[in-house]
């Protein structure tokens, strides 16, 4: 019988964000199960309060590096790991150090899953380990349950476009330039999600150009607790980025979704879902022009809102 599960799964938000459909699929086979993760736990509370997850553990705890060393365990940690019946593993584990801890008693089960995914799409691949317990599914979408949008296809005019002109990498980055043309061009307010990686590029003469008076009403979303932003972008009309966590972010909360794509493969890492549209015109983001993410947006049927212009 299993009643305690234990999720390692490392990575920064978008990475945990594609392990959804996976920890959904042990939530909904176990709902009464007590299910804890050590990861990205900033990313991992906004599962525990959608309900996948009981508990999150930060990757980062010095604690787990015992796992890795040649010594034996700390009993503390023994004996905890040990009140698991099922230990999921995905961290890397290129010498199977950490698969020759477990199991750490008898009757506890062990599976584990390469870090990097080998199956298209990404969220896929997470899943694949837990067909030896019998569980499958051809839902690969990832979703947190927030509320629904108070808005209604009438308001179209006051609700906001949300943007994140950034990622994880440099290359994966449509230039900051057609970003700004494209919000020049949009007859709707716009909310810029900014993070830490953006404020370094959006200095004063950008930022004092996005906020230029306007008719519509311009905000920024600068590093907002996760809770906060997915919040926020729920309540959003739809979503323009990049191959990045806040793209799948929004993507989970369900708003519809334009994504620019680059040097990444949009199969393996575009978030699943008919709400999602990829760009993409080559291995660089400079051959998309600001045209293509209009014609995009055009052909949205989002809040039956006017031709953007």
């Amino acid at each position: 019988m299993i009643t305690r599960i234990l999720v390692l799964r490392g990575g920064a938000l978008g990475d945990f964000l594609i392990t959804l459909p996976a920890l959904g699929l042990l939530r909904s086979n176990w709902p009464a199960a007590r299910i804890e993760l050590v990861g990205h736990a900033r990313a991992a509370g906004l599962a525990v309060s959608g309900g996948y997850l009981d508990a999150a553990h930060s990757q980062h705890d010095a604690r787990w590096s015992a796992l890795f060393a040649p010594a034996p365990l700390p009993s503390a940690l023994a004996d905890w790991l040990g009140t698991f019946d099922l230990v999921l593993n995905y961290w890397p584990d290129p010498d199977r150090i950490l698969a020759s801890r477990f199991p750490v008693r008898s009757g506890q089960m062990y599976l584990a899953g390469t870090a990097v995914p080998t199956i298209a799409p990404a969220a896929r691949h997470f899943c694949e380990p837990l067909r030896a317990l019998g569980l499958a599914t051809d839902d690969f979408r990832s979703q947190l349950p927030y509320p629904a949008a108070p808005h209604s296809k009438g308001d179209s005019q006051t609700v906001p476009i949300a943007i994140h002109p950034g990622s994880g990498s440099a290359a994966k980055n449509w230039p900051d330039e057609r970003w700004q043309e494209l919000m020049a061009r949009l007859d709707a307010p716009i909310l810029l999600v900014l993070g830490e990686a953006e404020r370094e590029r959006w200095t004063a003469p950008l930022l004092a150009q996005f906020s230029s008076p306007h008719r519509h009403r311009r905000e920024i979303a600068d590093r907002l607790p996760l809770s906060a932003l997915a919040a926020a972008l729920r309540q959003c009309r739809l979503f323009l980025g990049h191959d990045s966590g806040v793209s799948h972010l929004a993507a989970a909360v369900g708003r519809p979704c334009v994504l620019l794509f680059g040097p990444t493969d949009p199969a393996m890492w575009a978030p699943p879902g008919t709400h999602v549209r990829v760009i993409r015109r080559g291995a660089t983001l400079d051959r998309i022009s600001v045209e293509d993410v209009l014609d995009a947006l055009n052909g949205l049927d989002v809040c039956s809102s006017p031709r953007l212009p």
